[in-house]
Parts: structure tokens; sequence; C-alpha cells
């Protein structure tokens, strides 16, 4: 059978024209080739962000931390001693009964923030790790104490 090439209509000497459809779309194997590759970078990708968004938490509840170290170190500088554990962090928000030189709120939102995890800070005057002042810690992630703590002490 010979045929002869026209464009895109193929002729076969003995039977006739016959036409070749040009259909837009692709075929299976190429879907499949992409879905592959898709999957391949979801596995590589998807672990990596995940990470992220707990680094983020844990540096965002590092800064808080800081933030109301430094708040404590301002109320201690107006009245000569920290809160003590009864008044807490609440302190810094409204004034306790022996807080002769309270010059507060001493946070901006006027509230005691909760770490990133939404678990409160945990505020021990005197410290365990700081006995000389105090230790403010996160319970991080999982909210158990001494498992995965951000404290403003050093290890």
């Amino acid at each position: 059978m010979r045929m002869v090439n026209d464009m895109k209509t193929l002729t076969s000497i003995e039977s006739g024209p016959v036409v070749l459809r040009n259909r837009p779309g692709f075929t299976l194997v190429e879907l499949l080739l992409v879905l592959a590759i898709l999957a391949i970078l979801a596995g590589i990708i998807v672990p990596r962000m995940t990470g992220y968004s707990d680094r983020a938490r844990i540096a965002a509840t590092q800064t808080e931390t800081a933030s109301i170290s430094t708040a404590l170190h301002a109320y201690e500088v107006d009245n000569g001693s920290y809160p003590n554990r009864s008044a807490g962090l609440q302190a810094l928000i409204t004034k306790p009964h022996d807080a002769a030189n309270w010059k507060g709120p001493y946070l901006h939102e006027n509230k005691v923030p909760l770490d990133k995890w939404n678990h409160p800070f945990v505020y021990l005057c005197p410290g365990k790790h700081n006995p000389a002042d105090f230790d403010l810690y996160s319970m991080g992630k999982d909210g158990a104490d001494g498992t995965n703590t951000i404290g403003n002490w050093i290890d």
C-alpha cells in the first residue's frame, strides 16, 4: 500500500483519502507523567513547609517571652520587686494592692498574652532557673511542662 502525504490528508492509492484529526488534549501517558512529577515535588516540599510553621511559632513565642520579660523588669524598676506568684503576670495589667509605685499597664494590649499555641505563659518568682529574679516560659506545642519549654533562661 503506497501512501501520499499531502498536509493533513494521507491518501491511499487503493482506498482513497484518510483524514488525520488534530485533536487537542493530552495523552494518558503525558497526564500520568505530570502527576508523578507533582507527587514527587509534593513529597519533597510539604515536609519542609510543615517545619517552617513550628519554627515560626517558636520564634514568635521567644519574642513574646522577651517582651513580657522587659515588662517585668520595668515593673521591678518601678516597684522594687517583681510581682509575687499570686499576682502573677496580671500585675502587669492591673495594679496589685502591694504595688505602691505601679505605673502600668506594662503590656501594650492591656491583656496577658498567650503563647502561639494558645497556652498561658508560666511565671515563677523566684525562678528555678533564675533564682535571683524570675522564670517565664511557654510549655510549647504539647502544653506539657518540661518537655519542650521555651523560657527566659539558657540551658
